[in-house]
């Protein structure tokens, strides 16, 4: 099949090497435009767009699908599908209409649940035991439309959003194979709009700790906002009044303590337990601002904390 591939973040680089190892022809890669990154504001191609040139494949860096030059160069590409993997725009139904068998997206979450820019975090934080990912063929509509195939994924304890993304991204490129090569015997699904939930964009507001909340529901927080925004609260210690201390991994202890949310239970040589509003969370790699990650070995070494808030 001559497919059009369109996607930004590195979640769909794999899936691109998928499809470019398998027996169809890329016939056009589009992705976002080159943005500014980092302290010097330099402008930086994407992932997809990096791999894509490694591959030799041609790129179509469009600021929207909407403009109708852009949407006639896209129809010349004479491409039978085109697959979407979190591209960063909305296609419009001209674009939708284009490939003989319209466009597939790849949306990592069991739809209609968790529909929207963040699936991964919205799962890990609100506790969801299983995820997935979904090949569905898009309509108007933000992750509306029928399901052609699923796969299913446990969200282990330890998960977190960079560990969960990896193992969707395997099941991503495996799905969309499995989908193309079936695409004239796969049957749609119409999703069920009663389980529908919306998994919205991060924000870094999100990432302050409420250490009222139990120490199940922080775990979940920090799991989910590792590696972006990372879960963080302000310390105060033996050398500092107070500072922005993320935490990066925590282990829950299911004890219940005297002390108030967010107070120190014990600190020691590689130790740090924190009263949360029910049990505790021992804390495990910790990063304090301006400085490297490190284990809570080190860093009890060189601090001693007495309050997190």
């Amino acid at each position: 099949m001559r497919v059009i591939f369109a996607g930004t973040p590195e979640f769909s680089v794999g899936i691109l090497e998928a499809l470019n190892q398998a027996e169809h022809e890329l016939v056009g890669i589009y992705c976002q435009p080159d943005r500014p990154k980092g302290r010097g504001r330099v402008l930086t191609a994407c992932p997809v767009k990096q791999k894509a040139l490694e591959l030799n494949l041609p790129v179509f860096q469009p600021e929207s699908l909407k403009d109708k030059t852009v949407q006639q160069q896209l129809s010349a590409l004479n491409a039978d599908v085109m697959v979407v993997v979190a591209y960063g725009q909305i296609l419009p139904k001209a674009v939708l209409d284009t490939p003989k068998y319209g466009c597939l997206n790849i949306h990592a979450s069991l739809l209609p649940r968790w529909r929207g820019a963040a699936p991964i975090q919205r799962a890990i934080i609100s506790g969801d035991k299983q995820t997935g990912i979904g090949i569905m063929q898009m309509n108007e509509g933000l992750d509306t439309g029928d399901i052609l195939l699923e796969k299913t994924c446990d969200i282990l304890e330890s998960d977190t959003a960079q560990s969960l993304h990896n193992k969707l991204a395997i099941l991503g490129a495996q799905g969309i194979t499995t989908a193309l090569t079936n695409l004239n015997t796969l049957l749609p699904i119409v999703q069920n709009e009663d389980g529908a939930t919306y998994a919205k964009k991060l924000s870094k507001d999100e990432a302050w700790i409420d250490w009222n909340k139990t120490a199940v529901e922080i775990n979940q927080q920090i799991r989910a906002f590792n590696p972006y925004p990372i879960a963080q609260a302000n310390a105060s210690s033996d050398k500092f009044e107070s500072k922005v201390l993320r935490i990066l991994s925590a282990c829950v202890m299911g004890e219940n303590y005297h002390q108030k949310p967010g107070e120190i239970i014990e600190y020691s040589k590689g130790v740090c337990i924190v009263a949360t509003g029910d049990g505790a969370l021992s804390l495990e790699k910790v990063q304090l601002a301006g400085k490297k990650a490190v284990d809570i070995k080190d860093f009890t070494n060189a601090y001693t904390l007495t309050i997190l808030k």
